[in-house]
């Protein structure tokens, strides 16, 4: 269960970003199409988000100390290419433009993942008696 609705927040940051910034498109013809291809683009992007960003942020542990986290978005945003790339390559009609794009998509991404994770059960405070 508590996959399904960290897919369905993924889902819902990627259609923000998608809506918010001009480089990032969803050019699917129908509104189940679209649906679909959010889901599998936020799965994508959420194995992405596990596999390889700790491996990106462990070898550029130092540039993200040096300033202070804000590397992060420029990773964040590279996940965020690759996810297009491979979307493209799965056939889905998702895609974002260029690296400036993927930055503003990568923060308004942050920031609507951060919010409706507020509103989600912590699983440490479900589990107490």
């Amino acid at each position: 269960m508590r996959f399904l609705l960290r897919l369905l927040v993924n889902a819902a940051a990627l259609a923000v970003a998608t809506w918010l910034i001009s480089g990032i498109t969803l050019t699917s013809e129908d509104t189940t199409q679209r649906v679909i291809a959010m889901l599998v683009v936020a799965l994508i992007f959420g194995v992405i988000n596990a596999i390889i960003k700790p491996i990106f942020t462990l070898v550029t542990l130092p540039v993200v100390l040096l300033t202070l986290g804000l590397f992060l978005i420029v990773i964040n945003a590279l996940l965020l290419m690759l996810t297009s790339w491979l979307a493209g390559v799965f056939g889905l009609a998702w895609n974002v433009d260029g690296f400036w794009s993927a930055v503003w998509g990568s923060i308004i991404i942050s920031i609507v993942s951060f919010l409706l994770n507020a509103f989600l059960p912590d699983r440490k405070r479900a589990e107490r008696p």
